[in-house]
């Protein structure tokens, strides 16, 4: 029965910034009013979004679904909308879908269903952070969130330091926006002072930095971080 679904997928990018909806090319739109029905990481934000997208769009046209941490239930509703021939669309809080993000889920579902899934080309932070560091982009792994246990953590900062060197692999990694201080703290203290560190704030807004330097001369101007959207890549050479 799959194999005659008309049923399709779109990987529907959001803006890392509010104010840069312009970094979006103008056929997500297009794949906006193809769908049907939303399968979302907050749908607060996502309506938000439609509406910055085109102030002619009806929400309430659209059947909304929030990927939350009951995922057996949230991938049924996924596959009766598949079954009823659906156009979906997944969208991210920010960035990219199934990209550090649990649309990943339903992504996986729709392509054992043999379901076309269609990525949207958009802002990923992770590839952004990467382009401007001036770090290895031929050899490189995201790791997301490191442990929140300080003896952990410490032990994960220097493992990715020391697989860094060995394998001349760019780490990249994330935080909670109000740990980022602390974050940044334990690997000053922690890493070799010629490791590079990539601190890349804010990217594509109006205060985007993307700033790489030793371990060394980050010491002598720890940067301010708290509640900002970051990502960091360690380089160790």
């Amino acid at each position: 029965m799959m194999e005659k679904n008309k049923s399709n997928v779109y990987l529907i990018p959001c803006f890392l910034d509010e104010n840069a909806i312009d970094v979006l090319p103008a056929y997500i739109l297009d794949a906006v009013k193809k769908c049907n029905v939303f399968f979302v990481e907050n749908e607060r934000s996502a309506r938000r979004f439609l509406k910055m997208l085109s102030k002619e769009i009806v929400i309430n046209d659209y059947e909304w679904f929030t990927i939350h941490k009951a995922e057996e239930q949230i991938k049924t509703e996924f596959i009766n909308k598949i079954k009823a021939g659906k156009t979906i669309g997944i969208i991210s809080e920010a960035g990219c879908p199934g990209v550090a993000d649990p649309g990943q889920l339903l992504v996986s579902v729709a392509q054992d269903l043999g379901i076309l899934v269609k990525p949207l080309v958009g802002p990923s932070s992770i590839l952004l952070a990467l382009m401007a560091s001036g770090m290895n982009g031929q050899q490189f792994q995201f790791v997301g969130y490191l442990p929140i246990d300080i003896g952990e953590r410490l032990k994960a900062i220097k493992d990715l330091e020391n697989e860094s060197q060995k394998k001349n692999c760019t780490q990249i990694f994330i935080e909670t926006p109000y740990r980022n201080n602390q974050l940044v703290e334990i690997i000053l203290k922690t890493c070799k002072p010629s490791t590079k560190l990539c601190i890349a704030a804010n990217l594509t807004g109006i205060n985007e930095s993307v700033k790489t330097q030793t371990i060394d001369s980050w010491k002598k101007n720890i940067p301010e971080l708290h509640k900002q959207p970051v990502i960091f890549l360690l380089y160790a050479q």
